[in-house]
C-alpha cells in the first residue's frame, strides 16, 4: 500500500508539473520492494529520474518527495 500511495503522489505531482506528458504507474512488473521513477524518451530510450534502490533503512528513504522527482524531470527536459 505504501508504494502504492507514493506512486500516485509522484504521478500526480507529474502530471500538475508537464500535463502533457503521459504517466504510467508499473508498465511492466516492478521489481520487489522497489520504487524507481523512469523517463521513456520519444527514442524509446529509459533515464532513470530517482531509484530508491540501496536506500534506507528506514524504509521512508526509499521513496522521493515528490517535488525531487518534477525538478529531476525539468532538468532532463530542459
Amino acid at each position: 500500500r505504501v508504494f502504492g500511495r507514493n506512486a500516485e503522489a509522484v504521478s500526480a505531482a507529474l502530471r500538475g508539473a508537464m500535463a502533457h506528458l503521459p504517466v504510467d504507474i508499473n508498465p511492466r512488473p516492478p521489481r520487489r520492494n522497489s520504487f524507481e521513477v523512469s523517463l521513456v524518451k520519444e527514442d524509446g530510450s529509459t533515464v532513470e529520474l530517482w531509484s530508491g534502490i540501496g536506500k534506507g533503512p528506514p524504509r521512508k528513504l526509499k521513496f522521493p518527495q515528490p517535488e525531487t522527482v518534477v525538478e529531476a524531470l525539468k532538468s532532463m527536459l530542459a
